[in-house]
């Protein structure tokens, strides 16, 4: 996968960097996505998006600094935010089933 598929302006893009480029892409928009929920809820909020482009992003660099790079700082620095992405995911649904259960313990 690093083959050339183009060179623009000097910058020789391969497969490798398209999966690269695409997770500096996701792991960037998520700040837009909590600037968004965060101007329309008119407080800080951090919707559930923003762990979702988090965990995808932190993947595709992290596969990109792997098999592309071959460069263990690229790895380290984006297999921690993945960790804990995925641990926010995770309260975050344990979160919204408790407070489902309750709602429902409350309707009986």
């Amino acid at each position: 996968m690093n083959e050339v598929l183009v060179t623009l302006h000097g910058i020789t893009v391969t497969p490798w960097k398209i999966v690269g480029y695409l997770g500096v892409f996701l792991f960037t928009s998520r700040w837009f996505v909590q600037m968004y929920a965060t101007k329309k809820l008119k407080r800080v909020h951090m919707p559930r998006a923003f762990w979702w482009l988090s965990v995808f992003g932190s993947v595709l660099l992290v596969c990109y600094f792997t098999f592309g790079k071959n460069d263990s700082v690229g790895v380290l620095s984006n297999l921690f935010p993945a960790f804990v992405s995925v641990y926010n995911l995770v309260v975050d649904f344990r979160h919204r089933k408790d407070r489902s259960l309750q709602r429902e313990a409350n309707a009986s």
